[in-house]
């Protein structure tokens, strides 16, 4: 393997670090990656050190990229940079990811969240490339969506959490309260993941194609799509995630985004609403387009 490279074609890390398994890689932003491994997200201690062990294999890494799970605090300058904030991950509320891998291997760290790390990635290499605004949404264990505009990422002092928007309840769906402790019943809340299987008792691709979550469910997500193309007038909402590898839901919600838009957009729900072209290392390639950054 290289031990160093020319700064035209410098080696990144990359770390897509989940609630549940980091993924790590080491390659260049065109997309070459020389090698990637899958590990289980543990306690920091334990975890950070596989991880550090990981990359100082790979000597003349020129940066390293980072899109992780939240909440975070991604600006820098700031006293809490690199850190993760209140998490409900056992053990890693005020860990500092960031400021342990750059100090332990003594280079650049660029730190973000994993949605808008992905988020970048499709925009510049990915589904959204033709776009001057797009939107990505991960619809999984939470929900979470960065927002890019011509090539970078927005946020301000905080990032964007449009899994807490709140969403419009059914007339004849209100008897469930939800599972999101801090909102109940916004999006994360009633569409994720867990929200599922709280409600149904098992994952929206394990129910039968004609049990009404699959129409439940497309519905909250058409109405999501619809709010950030009415407040962010995107070219692009990728939607991606474990809960949109449900057969058939992706079409239900485009159907179902175009049925209730009243045809107000100037583009139209299939023009809009997509699927990911990198996934499943969407995050991973943000991660790499983070460090790639810095340089």
């Amino acid at each position: 393997m290289p031990s160093a490279m020319s700064t035209d074609r410098p080696l990144l890390g990359a770390i897509e670090a989940g609630g549940t398994k980091f993924v790590l890689g080491v390659g260049f932003c065109s997309g070459e990656i020389i090698e990637q491994r899958q590990i289980a997200t543990r306690d920091p201690e334990t975890t950070l050190a596989e991880t550090i062990a990981f990359f100082r294999a790979h000597p003349g890494l020129a940066a390293v990229g980072i899109g992780s799970f939240g909440p975070l605090e991604r600006v820098v300058g700031h006293p809490r940079w690199g850190h993760i904030l209140a998490t409900p991950k056992p053990g890693w509320s005020d860990c500092d990811l960031a400021g342990t891998v750059a100090r332990a291997l003594a280079v650049p760290v660029a730190f973000d969240t994993d949605v808008n790390a992905a988020a970048l990635a499709e925009a510049r290499t990915g589904a959204a490339q033709d776009s001057a605004v797009s939107v990505y949404v991960t619809i999984g264990t939470g929900i979470g969506g960065g927002v890019i505009a011509d090539g970078r990422i927005v946020g301000g002092k905080g990032h964007p959490e449009l899994g807490h928007m709140r969403p419009r309840r059914g007339a004849d769906d209100t008897d469930f309260a939800g599972v999101c402790p801090f909102h109940g019943d916004c999006l994360e809340g009633l569409a994720s993941g867990p929200a599922i299987i709280a409600r149904w008792g098992q994952s929206l691709s394990h129910l039968a194609t004609d049990h009404p979550a699959h129409g439940i469910i497309a519905g909250y997500l058409a109405e999501m799509c619809n709010t950030l193309r009415a407040a962010l007038a995107p070219d692009a909402i990728v939607l991606g995630g474990g809960v949109m590898g449900t057969p058939g839901l992706f079409e239900r919600i485009v159907a179902t985004a175009h049925g209730t838009d009243g045809g107000y957009f100037a583009l139209s729900a299939a023009q809009v609403i997509r699927r990911p072209a990198l996934a499943p290392v969407s995050g991973l390639a943000g991660a790499f387009e983070l460090a790639a950054d810095l340089l």
